[in-house]
């Protein structure tokens, strides 16, 4: 048996002798013909659908904001202080701290690790690019597209475990204390990405209070799900701007967020927040490469939202599209791998808000269940996607993406995946010798 099994008695591992029944099982999954995808946490059609109001906005003859500015032409680089104050509570930031700029918060975030190559930070010693090692913290499982930054820019990533209250903080310190390679790390904080994790006040507490070698180092804090609840309660994100500025690190976070997935996924609003020194640095720097934000699109989403409750109201009617089919993952995952779960040998996140569930396999299975369910017709987020270039070194880890497809397709999908991994973990019992001969 694998080492997952070998210390489970026959008579309680739930693998024993299902090999033949699941092949058959499998067999008739892929006679079926499925085409269905789970891949990427992008909005359904009926959820694009709650902004379809938004295209018939602002109207013919509405081109002034609330305070008087022509959204037709230059200028008004911070965003228009209408929407930065319908959102920068959402997110608990002062709204002259708070920026509305363009359509998507990666391309901000890839603006600010260019600008930091090319010009270094205000406390930079020098431009990171004449650095001569770059390092990144990396929670994990995490963001591929955090990793795909890294990666284009020879930035070395530093795999950290992420936990249920947040990224393993005491291993953070440990290596930030002694490197000044390590320039910062990548966080997604509430509903984390996949695993759905919340970053608790103590462990943000921690991150913004802790000795750097760095002088320049920052947590991207990427604030991507922190208005995306499944349920009726709010979980708010940790004050990590406050909490910084009180720890004596005002400049250590850059909070990034956007409405990709409030309103139109790429036709949205991008926001950067961050200490005032921050704030002008960016300014600086974008002011070279824009004369402004598309202020017509500010002023759409200012007229359609009207206010902070407007957007809660709104996601609310985001939740109850969504809601239904993570629980329908939950149900089926515990319906079919339960006994597996049980005996220790897969695990799976019920995220309370964000975008999707972190499924972990039996070690050395991820990449044989998704090949498993490519050749079934379902379709997975690549094995080792959620790890710095690719490669989870347990092949355990995959992350489910149960947005976008109808509940139905979803149920379908999910039930092929539970086969496959079922499957996937059968052989490798059967493999291996027995551990009672």
């Amino acid at each position: 048996m694998s080492d997952v099994t070998a210390g489970l008695p026959q008579a309680t591992n739930p693998l024993q002798g299902s090999l033949p029944a699941l092949q058959a099982d499998y067999a008739a999954l892929c006679a079926r013909g499925l085409a269905l995808d789970l891949t990427r946490g992008k909005p359904a059609a009926d959820q694009l659908a709650l902004s379809e109001p938004l295209l018939s906005l602002p109207g013919s003859g509405i081109d002034l904001d609330d305070a008087g500015t022509d959204v037709r032409n230059y200028g008004g680089g911070d965003g228009l202080p209408g929407l930065r104050r319908i959102f920068a509570p959402l997110y608990g930031v002062p709204v002259d701290q708070f920026l509305a700029l363009g359509n998507a918060s990666l391309h901000v975030m890839h603006d600010v690790i260019t600008f930091a190559l090319l010009h270094g930070l205000p406390d930079s010693p020098q431009p990171w690019a004449r650095e001569e090692t770059l390092k990144f913290i990396c929670p994990v499982p995490g963001y591929d597209r955090h990793h795909s930054i890294c990666q284009a820019y020879g930035i070395d990533m530093i795999p950290v475990p992420m936990q249920a209250d947040g990224p393993d903080a005491a291993a953070i310190a440990a290596l930030v204390a002694s490197d000044p390679a390590i320039k910062g790390m990548w966080l997604v904080p509430t509903y984390s990405n996949p695993s759905g994790a919340v970053v608790t006040d103590d462990v943000a507490q921690a991150l913004v209070s802790m000795p750097t070698a760095a002088p320049d180092f920052r947590i991207f804090w990427d604030n991507a799900y922190a208005i995306h609840h499944l349920t009726d309660v709010e979980t708010p994100s940790a004050d990590a701007l406050a909490l910084a500025a009180a720890a004596g690190n005002p400049d250590r976070v850059l909070m990034f967020a956007s409405t990709s997935k409030v309103s139109f996924a790429g036709s949205g609003i991008a926001f950067f927040a961050s200490s005032p020194a921050n704030i002008d640095w960016l300014r600086a720097r974008r002011s070279v490469q824009t004369i402004g934000p598309d202020k017509i699109n500010h002023l759409r989403h200012a007229l359609f939202f009207r206010d902070s409750d407007g957007v809660r109201t709104h996601m609310r009617a985001h939740a109850a599209i969504l809601a239904p089919k993570f629980a329908a993952v939950q149900r089926i995952l515990t319906a079919r791998l339960g006994a597996l779960r049980d005996a220790g040998l897969v695990t799976w996140t019920n995220p309370q808000g964000g975008y999707f569930v972190s499924l972990n396999v039996m070690p050395g299975t991820a990449a044989r269940v998704i090949a498993l369910a490519k050749q079934a017709g379902v379709a997975l987020t690549p094995a080792g996607a959620t790890w710095p270039l690719g490669v989870d070194p347990r092949d355990e880890n995959i992350r489910l993406a149960p947005s976008m497809p109808p509940l139905a397709d979803v149920e379908e999908a999910m039930e092929a995946v539970a086969l496959c991994v079922q499957l996937a973990a059968a052989e490798v019992t059967y493999r291996q010798p027995s551990n009672s001969r």
